[in-house]
């Protein structure tokens, strides 16, 4: 066995690698940017080397710079994690020629399934469906709109040698690909250094359905069962579960009998995932075959038992596979969500900043469930403008699905993360959703669900009278506190009352608490009575109370009269005032806020690449004004209404952000 791996990569993946490189004594080496000296993965690993300033294309994807760390260490072989060099074949020749392993796939592998093309020939050869598509290269945008046109739209505008959701775009008309095939030339060539395009079929109401596998140099080769990927944003997976509600095992058995044939027909080693779109008649077709560890590996090995970094390495170091297909099993049920620094209230546009508050719920048991959390970053740590956006990746298990849901639930709202914005109330809005608690998903499940964007969770009346008694309770806890204080200096005691108004989402209740030993009584105007029992202590940011029985989880912040209360997706300003208090504030006048509608502000933080418009021009509503890029993704933003350019206080090369001034309109 290895006695030391150089992990090719950062963030939660090289932390993920270097936990099993340790389970197993096996000694590993970190790499990091200037931006990355302080990171978690730096300080996981028995060593590290500086290799370059942050962008990445001038440290991480530098295969000169990886072979100098790994000379530098005696590293005897190397995990690339995903993404940055993990499926380069010139980074697989170049650690072959300097004797060093790769804990991946052969060479040959890499290339004929990591290049899109070429793949997609080679599956149609094999008898495997595909989806129709122009499989050649594509010059420019006119004969991009050309074979738009002849395949029919929508089409899927895919970068070659793409993955992770760059470099790719749908369009739905002439214009779209016009300006599809541009952007994502323009990000594949920045994110892969390859911006070859083709474009296929875009196939409506389908089910991302992605099958596990894994081989050995000795001819073995055995799928892992599947996970389902369909709730996705900008074709970047958000959700991942395993297995999926919507197969049944004879379509399991073919998809991954043939995701075999597949590995096997390219002499595929190590684990790697054979993805497919399957349609509401459970017909699938091969889209792609990503020869690396998926981000939501976590899953499978939630309901299998088996390491799949441990696979890894091991087969790497020449051994058989210890297990065969009859070992492979369904225990339970999994769930991802994937924390990205992204905010949900602005398009899910990135950002960037310092992690003021990152506690994320112990893992281990919860409930009757399980809770994993695969992360690579820490509180006081930043959220670099130069990598993707994700933070970590929340899972658990249950025995049911239903359970993981639940287990899920109880997980994020014990989730705390402050300093930047984040997709937790999405996701969390996702997870209480009817559709998804159906299974009743496709990849268009974002777009039909949240056409507008995500604004927030509006509770219902129920889960609202909930947040409303426990607020009443935390705010009973609050005021003996300062009572207790209050009477100390004044030497006499004063007395709390029992009457409240309770006041959030545009309610209003008036409520009467009645306190003993164990927690309160509220009772509601219309005479409901809520049981309300807890711990809470103010000023802890976490409450975990017992609502009529049910565990209630609330993230907890003072405001001026009241909390910041979040809570299954919802967040909540709530008011807790007396009756004469409630009676006044009534009668105040709404603070409006200001009026920006004449003005294109920057949505995150980001360089501008092109602007499209000049002083004088008129717009259209929809047009395109200018290109921002922030972390390795080009944004066209575009006016929301007809008008006249006025002034532009910024151009290409600027950096902004976010709310500064792009433009303004008479």
């Amino acid at each position: 066995m290895f006695d030391k791996i150089l992990i090719a990569n950062r963030g939660e993946i090289a932390c993920r690698v270097i936990k099993t490189a340790k389970k197993m004594g096996i000694k590993t080496v970190a790499v990091y940017s200037e931006a990355d000296k302080h990171a978690l993965h730096v300080a996981m690993a028995d060593e590290g080397v500086h290799i370059g300033p942050p962008p990445a294309n001038q440290s991480y994807i530098v295969i000169d710079k990886i072979m100098q760390a790994i000379k530098d260490t005696g590293a005897q072989a190397v995990h690339p994690g995903y993404g940055f060099l993990s499926e380069n074949p010139k980074f697989a020749d170049a650690l072959d020629a300097a004797g060093v392993a790769f804990i991946g796939p052969p060479k040959r592998a890499i290339e004929d399934m990591g290049d899109k093309i070429t793949s997609k020939k080679i599956a149609k050869e094999a008898g495997v469906n595909t989806v129709p598509g122009y499989m050649g290269l594509i010059e420019d945008a006119d004969e991009a709109v050309k074979i738009s046109g002849e395949i029919g739209y929508p089409v899927m505008i895919k970068a070659s040698a793409g993955g992770g959701g760059k470099g790719m775009r749908i369009a739905w008309n002439d214009q779209e690909a016009r300006e599809g095939f541009q952007s994502s030339k323009n990000e594949a060539a920045s994110s892969f250094g390859d911006d070859r395009i083709f474009i296929e079929k875009f196939v409506t109401q389908p089910r991302h359905i992605e099958i596990q596998v894994l081989c050995d140099a000795h001819g073995n080769g055995l799928w892992l069962n599947e996970r389902e990927c369909s709730i996705q944003r900008r074709n970047q997976k958000v959700v991942e579960e395993a297995p999926s509600p919507f197969l049944d095992p004879e379509t399991r058995k073919a998809m991954g009998e043939q995701a075999v044939a597949l590995a096997k027909a390219v002499g595929y080693t190590s684990a790697g995932t054979v993805e497919f779109i399957v349609d509401g008649e459970k017909n699938f077709y091969f889209l792609e075959m990503n020869t690396r560890l998926q981000v939501e590996h976590p899953v499978t090995e939630l309901i299998t038992g088996i390491d799949l970094v441990e696979q890894m390495i091991r087969v790497a170091n020449g051994e058989p596979l210890s297990i065969t297909q009859d070992d492979v099993k369904i225990n339970g049920w999994a769930i991802e969500n994937r924390l990205y620094a992204e905010d949900p209230y602005r398009n899910f546009l990135p950002s960037i900043g310092r992690l003021t508050r990152y506690r994320p719920p112990a893992e281990g048991e919860l409930g009757e469930g399980i809770v994993r959390n695969d992360t690579g970053v820490y509180e006081g740590g930043e959220i670099s403008m130069y990598y993707d956006p994700m933070i970590a990746k929340l899972c658990t298990w249950g025995p049911t699905r239903d359970a993981a849901i639940e287990t899920m639930r109880n997980a994020l709202d014990s989730f705390e993360v402050e300093g930047i914005g984040h997709n937790l109330p999405f996701v969390a809005a996702v997870m209480d959703h009817e559709r998804f608690i159906t299974g009743n998903i496709t990849t268009a499940f974002i777009a039909e669900e949240y056409p507008d964007g995500f604004v927030g969770v509006t509770l219902s009346d129920e889960k609202l009278r909930e947040v409303a008694a426990a607020a009443a309770a935390m705010n009973r806890v609050a005021e003996i506190r300062r009572t207790r204080i209050s009477g100390t200096l004044d030497n006499h005691e004063r007395k709390v009352g029992d009457e409240w108004n309770i006041a959030l989402q545009g309610e209003s209740f008036d409520v009467t608490i009645a306190a003993d030993k164990t927690g309160s009584s509220v009772t509601f105007a219309d005479g409901a009575v809520i049981r309300v029992d807890g711990d809470w202590t103010p000023g802890h940011a976490l409450a975990h109370m017992t609502v009529d029985g049910n565990p209630l989880v609330l993230k907890v912040g003072k405001i001026s009269g009241g909390f910041r209360i979040r809570s299954r997706g919802a967040d909540l300003k709530v008011h807790v005032r007396t009756p004469r208090q409630a009676e006044l504030a009534r009668k105040m006048p709404e603070k409006q806020p200001p009026d920006t509608s004449k003005m294109l502000l920057c949505p995150m933080p980001g360089l501008i690449v092109s602007m499209n418009v000049a002083e004088g021009d008129e717009v259209q509503e929809g047009q395109a004004l200018c290109t921002v890029e922030a972390m390795k993704m080009e944004n066209i933003l575009r006016a929301e209404r007809s008008g006249t350019v006025k002034k532009i206080n910024a151009g290409p090369g600027d950096s902004l952000a976010v709310d500064d001034v792009i433009m303004e309109f008479e």
